[in-house]
């Protein structure tokens, strides 16, 4: 019996989160979500392990395959909960370990949001 999620197909007007910042001053609570995705990578051990998961073959990685990034298990586990906290990664537990994903919007909306808007 498997426990695998099936995540859904992105539409492509998926609306992301937050335009490009040169499009318009962000809101509020735009500025507020962005910031915690930006706060959460400001970590030099939290930006490796967001890019060992992204880069990963097939799109996920166990947490045995991205854990070797200079601290112990113990603070590998509380930075991959922070990335989860601030809606980078998801997770799902395969047995005795647990594998994670980037969430499919992120990419693109941290993209999109550093990207320059287009000309007209």
């Amino acid at each position: 019996m498997s426990n695998a999620k099936v995540l859904p197909v992105l539409e492509p007007e998926t609306e992301l989160c937050c335009p490009p910042l040169n499009e318009r001053p962000l809101t509020a609570e735009e500025a507020e979500r962005t910031a915690v995705m930006f706060k959460a990578l400001g970590d030099p051990v939290r930006l490796r392990l967001f890019s060992s998961v992204a880069s990963h073959e097939g799109g996920e990685a166990c947490v045995c395959d991205i854990s070797d990034v200079g601290v112990s298990q113990p603070t590998v586990s509380h930075h991959l909960k922070k990335l989860k906290e601030a809606g980078l990664l998801s997770s799902e537990r395969r047995g005795t370990w647990v594998y994670y994903r980037v969430e499919p919007t992120v990419l693109a909306a941290m993209g999109a949001l550093l990207t320059k808007a287009a000309s007209a």
